[in-house]
């Protein structure tokens, strides 16, 4: 009895065996008739990677109720292979938790999913490999092929384009100086006293002009004078009094000027004689800063009254006051004011270039940044810049631009360290942080790019160059295109293009000043995208007359895979 029960248990495991591998490998043989549409039809990559979406449609009566089927999509690449996460679906006998494909009337499958993009993906093509199981036995599907390659063509963004920025020097080639001395007069009195011709005041003021007149650099630009009365007395008599003492000032400073022998001392327009019969401004400006009784009430006093008279009845009136005022305060106003106006004038370009580059520490720290820029040799900069650290270490300025003319020169490791430094000198500088924020962007660091531009904010239109580069590699294509805005630049075409804004991105292209290899790939790539072959090929000769080893990249870009078979295509990239 047990013995024939075992055989019938054996004869039934057989059959059920034999289904099982009958329906699986009608599902194999059917497996032609499942259709996939790949989105984008050419493989794309963007930020970084690559996404896949990928409709599948399974026809009546081919998903057996009772199998499991296990569908990985694989990028097949010169290196190996890189596999999509896989996609398990089940027929509607199966209690598992996976996608169900009915089997009388078939149905769709979408799937979603992203790898991260190496360059050896270009080269590539996608298959689907099927697994499909029932209890233990395991069938596996040939593979379909079922899209081509990935285009790379986000992958043209130069990362070493970065805009630098430069700490501005406040160089000013001529120094404006004012050199200033009073004289005072008695009341009523308009003639020079002898004291005042030889008071410190106006010693010190000849012997600034002296010296300012026996300077090659030194331009003696204009001799102010102005005379006042003070505002006490009748406004008539005052008017005349200052004009006098204006006459009597000028006429005395007027020969001291031609003892010293300053060449235009005997020049009518080298003077500006001004008079001021009543002197309110000085008046409330003395009274303000002295401590005379009540203060308050003679400068309440002029902010009522406009009227000279009225004024001064007002504050005559307050008795205690006015005797105060007519010694402590109304002497001083009773005076000329000498004003000579002069121009120190600085090196020429060529000196401070000469120096700049034998004997920097000659230089101030202004002289010193402006004459960097004199020249265009960036080696040259560098040297003035990195001297320039050594005598003004504490100067943030400095070390941006050492760190700056490091960036252009290519030296990245230089660059970060003299940027470091001066962000240490001066934290979160705008325009250190632009910086920065090239130099990580050249090491690839696109987060901590991104990061530091933001920090940037405000330091000028390179940041938004520098944030559209990020744009590009993140895939915020239409953010780049606003970032780069109308700048003739290479990555501001590329951002163009992958928006699919083909006209601007020619447009920008045409633009640039010294088109290279890149330039016209760019454009081959634009027209390829809208057909027009004659232009690819055109521009495609371009480029690789100027750069030969475009051609490997361009024999292998599925931007131009409809030519891969075109004879004229064929000639251009062997």
């Amino acid at each position: 009895m047990k013995k024939f029960n075992h055989s019938i248990l054996m004869a039934i495991a057989v059959v059920f065996l034999l289904s099982g591998c009958s329906g699986l490998n009608k599902m194999k043989k059917s497996a032609s008739g499942i259709k996939y549409e790949v989105k984008p039809e050419v493989l794309e990559t963007h930020a970084g990677n690559v996404d896949l979406v990928i409709e599948a449609r399974y026809p009546e009566k081919f998903f057996n109720k009772k199998a499991i089927v296990v569908a990985t999509p694989v990028l097949k690449t010169p290196t190996g292979d890189v596999e999509f996460k896989p996609l398990t679906l089940q027929g509607e006998s199966v209690t598992a938790n996976n996608k169900v494909v009915n089997y009388a009337s078939g149905g769709k499958v979408s799937y979603n999913g992203i790898v991260p993009y190496t360059k050896e993906m270009r080269q590539s093509e996608l298959i689907i490999k099927v697994e499909a199981s029932m209890k233990a036995k395991k069938v596996n599907f040939a593979p379909v092929k079922i899209a081509d390659g990935v285009i790379s063509t986000p992958t043209l963004l130069a990362n070493n384009a970065g805009e630098v920025i430069i700490a501005p020097d406040k160089f000013q080639r001529i120094i404006p100086e004012t050199y200033q001395a009073d004289i005072n007069f008695d009341i009523n009195r308009a003639e020079v006293k002898k004291g005042e011709m030889k008071s410190d005041d106006v010693t010190a003021l000849k012997d600034k002009v002296s010296a300012a007149n026996a300077k090659s650099n030194y331009d003696i630009k204009k001799i102010n004078i102005s005379s006042y009365a003070s505002p006490d007395g009748k406004l008539d008599l005052n008017d005349k009094l200052a004009k006098e003492r204006s006459k009597t000032s000028s006429n005395f400073f007027k020969k001291e000027l031609e003892t010293m022998k300053v060449t235009k001392a005997d020049q009518t327009e080298f003077y500006k004689i001004m008079s001021t019969a009543e002197d309110w401004d000085g008046f409330k400006e003395k009274v303000s800063q002295s401590s005379i009784q009540d203060k308050d009430l003679i400068l309440r006093v002029l902010s009522m009254y406009n009227d000279p008279d009225v004024r001064e009845k007002e504050i005559r009136n307050i008795s205690a006051a006015f005797t105060e005022l007519t010694s402590q305060i109304l002497p001083a106003l009773r005076r000329s004011k000498f004003e000579v106006n002069v121009d120190v004038i600085g090196k020429s370009d060529q000196e401070l270039l000469k120096i700049a580059t034998s004997k920097p520490s000659d230089l101030t720290v202004e002289e010193v940044l402006y004459a960097a820029t004199l020249t265009k040799d960036v080696k040259v900069q560098n040297g003035i810049y990195k001297a320039a650290t050594e005598k003004f270490s504490n100067d943030f300025r400095t070390w941006n631009d050492l760190g700056m003319t490091a960036v252009l020169l290519g030296d990245m490791k230089s660059a970060k360290t003299a940027l470091e430094k001066a962000n240490s000198v001066k934290a979160n500088d705008p325009i250190v942080m632009n910086n920065l924020g090239v130099v990580a962007l050249a090491e690839g660091e696109f987060g901590k790019a991104e990061g530091l531009f933001r920090g940037a904010a405000g330091a000028g239109s390179q940041v938004d160059h520098n944030m559209g580069i990020v744009n590009v590699k993140n895939g915020t294509y239409s953010q780049a295109v606003t970032n780069f805005g109308s700048a003739c630049l290479f990555n501001a075409a590329l951002a163009q293009t992958l928006n699919k804004d083909y006209a601007k991105a020619l447009k920008t292209l045409d633009c640039i000043a010294v088109p290279t290899g890149m330039t016209n790939y760019l454009k081959a790539v634009v027209y390829a995208r809208q057909g027009q072959n004659a232009n690819v090929f055109k521009s495609l000769e371009a480029a690789l007359a100027a750069q030969a080893d475009l051609k490997q990249l361009a024999k292998t870009d599925l931007e131009f895979g409809k030519l891969f078979e075109d004879a004229k295509f064929k000639a251009l990239v062997q």
